[in-house]
């Protein structure tokens, strides 16, 4: 191994046995209630901080969320690898939480608010079904994958990698498909 990549290993190692949370991880591993105590005392400070300025929202929302990361970390935390850094993996544990509660929030249809302004004319009843059969009619106007991608994600709610999976495409793909799609329908709603 050449010196620069054991310094760089050393550095690494130094800088894990620095962090008190990486310490304290390795001992309630080992068995250490009180280091378990410590850690998750310290991980809810740090969480709640990261959610609250990720969350224009609800108190007991920001709670919520740092009581299922905090569960979550206890429930994997034999799956942690002691020579990486702690934070890195919190972070991604908290991250794919704020995810899936914002995606757990979404119950309504997203549209693009001018399209939605040009197809709704009236209100009531009779506007809701007139303004889904507009947006079929110009939905109908787009090629099929684009369509596809539009109804699934921004109608029924799926998200970009379940309607890939339906379609056989890419997320990325199918997040292009969204957005252009989207726009030729502002295109053809401002023509009108």
């Amino acid at each position: 191994m050449s010196m620069a990549r054991k310094a760089q290993n050393f550095t690494r190692t130094t800088k894990i046995a620095n962090d008190p949370c990486s310490v304290w991880m390795s001992a309630s591993l080992d068995g250490e209630n009180r280091s378990l105590v410590c850690l998750l005392q310290t991980i809810r400070a740090i969480l709640e901080s990261y959610y609250s300025r990720r969350m224009a929202g609800d108190r007991a929302d920001v709670e919520d969320l740092v009581q299922d990361t905090l569960i979550a970390i206890y429930q994997y935390r034999d799956n942690y690898d002691l020579s990486r850094p702690l934070r890195g993996w919190l972070f991604g544990i908290a991250r794919h939480k704020l995810i899936d509660y914002f995606r757990s929030q979404r119950s309504h249809i997203r549209l693009d608010l001018d399209l939605a302004e040009h197809i709704s004319v009236n209100e009531g009843f009779e506007s809701d079904v007139t303004t889904k059969l507009d947006i079929e009619r110009l939905l109908g106007t787009l090629p099929s994958k684009q369509a596809n991608a539009i109804r699934d994600t921004q109608i029924t709610g799926m998200t970009a990698i379940e309607s890939a999976a339906r379609w056989d495409m890419g997320e990325s793909d199918v997040r292009v498909s969204v957005h252009r799609g989207l726009r030729a329908m502002q295109r053809s709603v401002s023509l009108c």
